[in-house]
């Protein structure tokens, strides 16, 4: 059996922040990381109509391929019924699609154009 009380421990007094020598708190910086940007890839679709040679020409003009390359392009998307024309960030994506979908158009062809996420 006790017969004392035990005594409650010592605690130091409260300081304010900043105020101590030693006892101030630092947060370390940590650099943040930004992922890169999503990228789409721009992908042709064959038709039955479009003439072959219109394909090899706006591969050329609007993703700056040789005459070599936008032919086997062109021979991919005959052959397979879709090829990619190229990689870029989502807004130019969208924009090549557009200036194809706009020539193809105003040439009236129905060429289809699309945009679509790389994985």
């Amino acid at each position: 059996m006790a017969t004392r009380i035990p005594s409650k421990p010592a605690t130091p007094p409260a300081q304010k922040p900043g105020r101590g020598d030693g006892d101030a708190v630092v947060l370390e910086r940590r650099p943040q990381k930004t992922a890169p940007p999503q990228m789409f890839q721009v992908v042709m679709l064959n038709d039955d109509y479009t003439p072959m040679e219109f394909v090899v020409v706006v591969i050329q003009e609007f993703f700056n391929k040789d005459r070599e390359t936008a032919t086997q392009i062109m021979l991919k998307i005959h052959l397979d019924g879709r090829a990619v024309c190229g990689v870029y960030s989502r807004d130019m994506a969208a924009t090549k699609v557009n200036q194809v979908m706009e020539a193809a158009h105003q040439a009236g062809h129905p060429l289809q154009c699309v945009s679509e996420p790389v994985e």
